[in-house]
């Protein structure tokens, strides 16, 4: 086990709830049936690394589209993008606002399905509500009106995504060079109408967390609060970016720590291996692991940032980091509201896309052949920063590639983010229903992809052994998802 050491007696959570993928959370106790360490295991292995060998390089961003079920677009950019540079090619300007309008499109789906769908059961229905009714049609029954805003938000980005790509799943017009086809004038238009009530709806989601948030300060401040660093994307002036710019790394203080090229992301970034874990854990080659561990997403990119660039995001900012006095936010629960924050900023951003004079332009490719051995691209996916690296032999054949995937960025996090859930909130000569939905709500902030394209449908049981210092089992708790 972790640091060399083992335990007699665990509580295991299996399946971890309301997050894409499959994992369990151990929670190791000592000989006084006290909690020791808690460790967050992801129990499959996907193996993309592998089958992209021995395939041409314009093939990559069809097949690793299929990593991810709720964010492709992030995998095909990323795959893209080191196309891009194996062919040595700048994409025209319009292709390139054609790619930031539809990754937007995926972030706005991607938060909207994580924070109406997936978190919003606890915060509206309770942490301890029965779990028959704590989900996403709980939710709709109780509060139609909160739900429906929700589903109309993810639908609208979906439909960036299918206006744009040419397919809501497996998405095909994003290639290297640029896009394969141009914006229909006519999708412009009925999103261009849409937008704004889209704005409304994600400003009615951003007003609910913060006023959680004001009624339970206390709770959200002890909720997974430690510090690390903090590490995403930003561009030229140190603003919210996502489709291209320079990676920046903070302390937890916010101090600067290292900014670099995002092709050179190999020379500060190294990853450690668990035995505990199918995930990696990326680290800071100069600080080491686990000094050397940060955060990406929602959280790490307004922590990071210097600014929002539009108007409603950016006013929005300035409060969110009165909070801390200016300072970096550290409790994992602010993921929640980072995440609606980007919402609006997204929407903004779509608007003032949308009505760039250049963005029905025809000129949206550019053709090149294979003139580098490497490609390289770096996209920051909803939850986080994603790295895709290619080496392809003269003739532009894959040869090995490598993925840093956003959740695997937060492994650390998560882990650790359990762990304190656990020591605060469960007895476990006591076990309890909302104890058990705290601590998985601690890897729900993160709002984890785990397995990227395998869904789970039908019943998902969860089962919590308890075995006292000599093994031996001393309760069975089951809960049955119908």
């Amino acid at each position: 086990m972790q640091n060399g050491k083992t335990t007699d007696s665990k509580i295991t959570i299996y399946p971890v709830t309301r997050i894409e993928g499959h994992a369990k959370i151990t929670i190791h106790l000592d000989q006084k049936n006290e909690i020791e360490k808690v460790l967050f295991h992801v129990d499959q292995f996907r193996g993309f690394e592998k089958f992209i060998e021995g395939r041409y390089f314009e093939e990559a961003p069809i097949i690793t589209a299929k990593i991810c079920g709720i964010c492709p677009i992030s995998h095909i950019l990323g795959a893209a993008k080191a196309g891009d540079m194996i062919i040595n090619v700048q994409i025209p300007y319009t292709a390139k606002l054609l790619r930031t309008l539809v990754h937007l499109g995926q972030i706005i789906q991607s938060h909207s399905l994580h924070f109406f769908y997936l978190a919003a059961p606890d915060l509206l229905l309770g942490w301890g509500a029965e779990p028959s009714i704590r989900n996403i049609s709980g939710l709709v029954q109780k509060y139609p009106d909160f739900a429906i805003k929700g589903v109309k938000l993810r639908k609208f980005g979906q439909t960036i995504i299918e206006y744009i790509s040419g397919a809501r799943i497996n998405p095909k017009n994003i290639i290297a060079g640029g896009m394969s086809a141009p914006l229909n004038p006519k999708y412009r238009d009925e999103l261009l109408y849409q937008v704004d009530q889209m704005i409304s709806y994600a400003q009615d989601g951003l007003k609910y967390i913060k006023d959680y948030i004001d009624k339970n300060k206390t709770f959200v401040e002890e909720y997974a609060n430690f510090q690390t660093n903090f590490l995403s994307m930003v561009n030229e002036n140190e603003d919210w970016e996502v489709y291209d710019g320079k990676l920046k790394v903070i302390d937890h203080n916010g101090s600067t720590i290292l900014e670099f090229d995002q092709t050179e992301y190999h020379k500060y970034i190294k990853e450690f291996i668990e035995d505990w874990s199918y995930l990696k854990f990326p680290f800071l080659q100069n600080l080491g692991y686990p000094k050397g561990v940060y955060r990406v997403g929602p959280l790490s990119r307004l922590n990071v940032c210097k600014n929002m660039p539009t108007e409603k995001a950016s006013d929005e900012l300035r409060y969110f980091r009165q909070i801390n006095n200016y300072k970096p936010i550290h409790p994992s629960f602010y993921y929640h509201y980072a995440r609606m924050i980007e919402v609006i900023h997204c929407l903004e951003r779509v608007k003032e896309i949308l009505a760039d004079s250049q963005i029905l332009s025809k000129e949206v490719f550019v053709k090149g052949k294979v003139e580098k051995e490497e490609g390289i691209g770096v996209i920051e996916a909803p939850r986080g920063t994603l790295i895709h690296h290619y080496w392809v032999d003269e003739k532009g054949t894959i040869l090995k590639s490598n993925f840093i995937v956003a959740s695997g960025h937060n492994s650390w996090a998560m882990s650790k983010a359990v762990e304190m859930i656990a020591k605060k909130f469960l007895d476990p000569k006591n076990v309890k229903e909302e104890s058990l939905n705290l601590i998985e709500g601690g890897i729900r902030c993160y709002d984890p992809c785990l397995s990227c394209s395998t869904h789970a449908v039908g019943k998902m049981p969860m089962i919590i052994q308890i075995y006292d210092h000599r093994k031996n089992l001393i309760n069975t708790i089951t809960r049955e998802f119908q």
